[in-house]
């Protein structure tokens, strides 16, 4: 009896023990980020090692759909779109598949990012985007699986994938002159409506400089004449400048707008203030 407690005990502290054990992965996860011009871009994977084993054509094989890694499947993700020579891949994560030849490669972008490994069912629907490569041998060995971001530009980059003496390069483009385009004509516009409200709303509630806030304010209610929030915040300036009879009139230009649109809680505010004002106004 003695002996079967202590059986159990140490059976049990050793469940407890190894349950609650961290070991490290055979194939450790890996994460490369990489800002390409103004696109951001991550990667998560795991790296398997080599091992001294023959990798290409026998723990990889030829014509057949590898995870490009190991464990779950390798995703990326990246904040604008991606060109691959003719094609483009839009922005998103997406799962990383390939299948490896000889002489060619097919590297797939796969919209489905939730497999261990490949999918029970390769659905082609949910390819975003497809591109082949070709491998080159290399002298050098690379112990691990490892992706990369190569020969960087402000316009683009080669996606790597590197694995004993194989290398893959896939060249892609980002969209840096388009955004850079974009930012220049925004900025040589001037500021927008939303622009001047937000400052004008970080003085007022700072409650300092007034009425330079009073001015932005105006130019917001210029150049957005409909938008009964931006009425709304330079009524309130008005109102802290001591202007009691501008901000009433401008709180019945927003209340009237705002009932309009059916803002509830706009049309109290203002009503409540035009109240209040109404009391103050000389």
């Amino acid at each position: 009896m003695k002996k079967w407690i202590l059986f159990t005990l140490l059976t049990s502290t050793s469940n407890i023990f190894f349950g609650q054990l961290t070991r490290p992965m055979a194939s450790p996860l890996g994460k490369v980020e990489q800002r390409v011009g103004l696109t951001d871009i991550t990667i998560n994977y795991s790296r398997p090692s080599k091992n001294e084993r023959e990798i290409f054509g026998n723990v990889v094989p030829f014509d057949e759909l590898w995870r490009t890694g190991a464990n779950e499947n390798t995703k990326i993700t990246t904040t604008d779109f991606l060109i691959f020579g003719n094609d483009t891949l839009l922005a998103g994560t997406y799962a990383i598949y390939t299948k490896p030849n000889i002489s060619n490669w097919e590297i797939y972008f796969y919209t489905d990012t939730d497999n261990w490994g490949t999918p029970d069912v390769w659905d082609e629907s949910k390819i975003a985007l497809s591109v082949a490569a070709i491998p080159t041998q290399t002298l050098d060995i690379s112990e691990t699986f490892t992706i990369n971001f190569e020969n960087l530009t402000t316009n683009s980059a080669d996606l790597t994938l590197f694995w004993d003496k194989t290398k893959i390069s896939v060249p892609f483009a980002v969209p840096t002159a388009e955004k850079m385009n974009s930012s220049i004509d925004k900025l040589m516009a001037g500021p927008t409506a939303g622009d001047y409200y937000a400052a004008a709303e970080f003085y007022f509630k700072e409650n300092k400089e007034l009425d330079k806030a009073l001015t932005w304010v105006g130019k917001a209610v210029d150049m957005r004449p409909e938008a009964y929030w931006i009425l709304r915040l330079k009524s309130q300036i008005q109102a802290a400048n001591g202007d009691y009879k501008g901000a009433v009139e401008t709180a019945k230009k927003s209340l009237e707008l705002a009932e309009k649109e059916g803002n509830q809680t706009y049309v109290d505010y203002n009503k409540q203030a035009i109240e209040e004002w109404g009391k103050k106004k000389k």
